[in-house]
């Protein structure tokens, strides 16, 4: 089996996690990020802080996308609302029959990607629980898995074999990767998750765990979550029948001590995904004429955090 040359796009908690198993399997990894964590990445290698071991692993890394260039696989895990913009800059240094894989939150960064940068990504659901506590380090609290899969449109007469293939590198890698039968479907259960937690998270600082052990919260989280499934049906997703609010309450209950990435942003003065999580549930909500009121009370309460934090960066007002 050949081994890829892979670069990862926007590598911080989530990509830095994917991107060092990688290369701590023996795969030429580039990471393409901010000088603040290449500089550390460049002197000293990318410290992995992991549940089962800790290292510090050897990797090539730039600022710049053209770093991307001679890759056979990249992992596009910038934030979602930088996701067209470095989709249409990607497009310009890929080389052709380079695959993309989209590891990022939200269900609709493909249909982006396709738009603004005529790629034709592979979609991907993440399962990992992980954070950037310093420049050049990631540390890994929880999961690591994957699921791949193509969304309607995406093009090449060997899809199968392609995803086959991207699976067993992540596999050799000791990361579980499944190959989805409807990505579709295994998105938008994880939108649930991240509309459902991540925006109770960032309001009150709260972790996974305290927002599933209180009854009034949970209340929310069953009303958040009901409301995207209301949205999904009428999006003709279709969605297994299961209980979605029992398999939220129980994911926030097994992370237990986790913040999510939108209150981990926020307290780093960073704008969150919200837009693509709660913002996206609300304006599908809006076109099919769902109502979805309490994605909307979240959204907002976030939307004005942000706005604090901002305000308080830019210092006072001068008269």
């Amino acid at each position: 089996m050949k081994t890829p040359r892979v670069a990862v796009v926007g590598a911080g908690a989530v990509g830095g996690y994917f991107g060092g198993m990688l290369a701590r399997a023996g795969v030429p990894v580039t990471l393409i990020a901010r000088s603040t964590h290449v500089d550390v990445w460049r002197r000293n290698g990318l410290f992995l802080d992991s549940t089962n071991f800790q290292a510090t692993i050897p990797v090539q890394a730039s600022t710049e996308l053209d770093a991307a260039r001679d890759a056979d696989l990249v992992l596009f895990t910038v934030k979602a609302i930088d996701t067209e913009g470095a989709a249409r800059q990607l497009a310009r240094h890929l080389r052709a029959g380079a695959l993309v894989i989209s590891l990022q939150n939200g269900v609709d960064n493909v249909p982006l990607m396709r738009a603004a940068g005529s790629l034709d990504p592979v979609a991907a659901v993440v399962y990992v629980a992980s954070s950037t506590p310093a420049p050049g380090s990631v540390k890994h609290d929880g999961r690591g898995d994957l699921l791949i899969g193509d969304l309607p449109g995406r093009l090449g007469a060997r899809r199968d074999t392609e995803l086959t293939r991207v699976s067993s590198w992540f596999e050799a890698a000791g990361v579980p990767c499944r190959v989805s039968a409807d990505i579709e479907a295994d998105l938008w259960a994880k939108l649930m998750t991240n509309a459902a937690l991540n925006a109770i998270s960032a309001v009150v600082h709260a972790t996974y765990g305290e927002a599933a052990a209180s009854p009034d919260s949970r209340e929310v989280i069953r009303l958040l979550v009901n409301e995207c499934v209301a949205v999904a049906r009428a999006s003709r997703v279709r969605l297994p029948a299961v209980d979605y609010v029992q398999l939220v309450w129980d994911f926030a209950e097994r992370i237990g001590a986790v913040y999510a990435s939108t209150s981990q942003d926020l307290e780093r003065g960073k704008r969150t995904e919200i837009d693509a999580l709660n913002g996206f549930v609300v304006r599908r909500g809006t076109e099919l004429g769902i109502p979805t009121p309490v994605n909307q009370t979240l959204l907002a309460l976030v939307k004005l955090r942000e706005h604090q934090f901002e305000s308080a960066r830019a210092g006072p007002r001068r008269e």
